[in-house]
């Protein structure tokens, strides 16, 4: 799988990534999450992204794939231990977060921790940055980065305190193509893709998913309208991915999932390359075209 130089830090990653949040959100079986780890390091993926908020998450990886460690880098991500409601960015409260994390990942460090949507407001505070730092100092991470969209991550990108930025980039989702992705190539910043394939929302047709996570993307897409949503679903699954890494700045897409055999269908998808420019050019004029100023980027 080809790997991709991340931005100022010493990593090369692979283009795809393993997203934990899947996992633990649906409270999979120990014995399912070894199968699925193992499957997508053994497809050739080397970076693995959860957060202290994924509900069992970090406790799967621990268990799965924690005897493996030197064949991944691991992210988590916090400011959310009581869950995603309840932010806290009490920079004690940081600390032990990642300390726990830690402890739950069966590992000494993570390779990136990273701020988990933080407004804007409270990144101009400095506390919460001075936490990660101190736990970059303490040897819990190698390198901080910022998780989030909008106006809080284009500060976050510019501050040049971060290694790195995760946001939302999809057929679905382009605010950050414009907004985010220019600069953070200027700073040599790592790019990681969240939701790269808009929670797959078109895969019910004219039903919309039954959760309101993905719904968002459903209503975009319902106007988008994109000829190839029109295909086979995994046809379409693979244009939206490799859209998704066909754009400059991105470095890997992290792609959840709790279903077995999914990693090798992605990984062979990947095989071939970029998308052709004018196919990309054409799903980037459509949004252009079509896309509200309200359609902002999604956590």
């Amino acid at each position: 799988m080809e790997r991709r130089k991340f931005g100022k830090t010493d990593m090369s990653v692979s283009v795809l990534g393993f997203g934990g949040s899947e996992i633990g959100y649906e409270r999979v079986s120990v014995k399912t999450a070894k199968t699925l780890l193992n499957e997508a390091l053994d497809a050739g993926l080397n970076v693995i992204d959860t957060a202290e908020c994924y509900a069992t998450s970090e406790e799967l990886i621990g268990e799965a794939v924690g005897k493996r460690r030197k064949d991944y880098y691991l992210f988590t991500k916090c400011g959310h231990e009581r869950g995603w409601s309840y932010p806290d960015w009490r920079p004690e409260s940081l600390l032990r977060s990642i300390e726990r994390s830690l402890k739950r990942l069966k590992t000494g460090y993570v390779d990136l921790l990273q701020l988990h949507s933080c407004s804007e407001s409270e990144l101009r505070k400095g506390d919460v940055i001075e936490a990660l730092k101190r736990a970059r100092e303490r040897g819990y991470t190698r390198y901080i980065g910022y998780s989030g969209d909008g106006q809080a991550a284009l500060y976050a990108v510019k501050c040049g305190d971060f290694d790195t930025l995760q946001t939302s980039v999809s057929i679905a989702d382009q605010e950050a193509v414009d907004l985010l992705l220019p600069a953070a190539l200027e700073r040599n910043i790592g790019v990681i893709a969240k939701r790269p394939v808009a929670n797959v929302a078109w895969q019910n047709g004219n039903r919309p998913p039954g959760d309101s996570y993905g719904r968002p993307y459903w209503d975009r897409l319902q106007k988008l309208k994109y000829d190839f949503l029109q295909k086979d679903l995994k046809e379409s699954v693979a244009v939206a991915l490799r859209f998704t890494l066909s754009v400059p700045g991105i470095h890997t897409a992290i792609v959840g999932t709790s279903k077995p055999g999914r990693f090798g269908e992605n990984a062979a998808v990947l095989a071939a390359g970029p998308l052709p420019k004018d196919v990309f050019e054409t799903i980037r004029t459509h949004w252009r075209e079509i896309a509200s100023d309200h359609w902002l980027g999604q956590n």
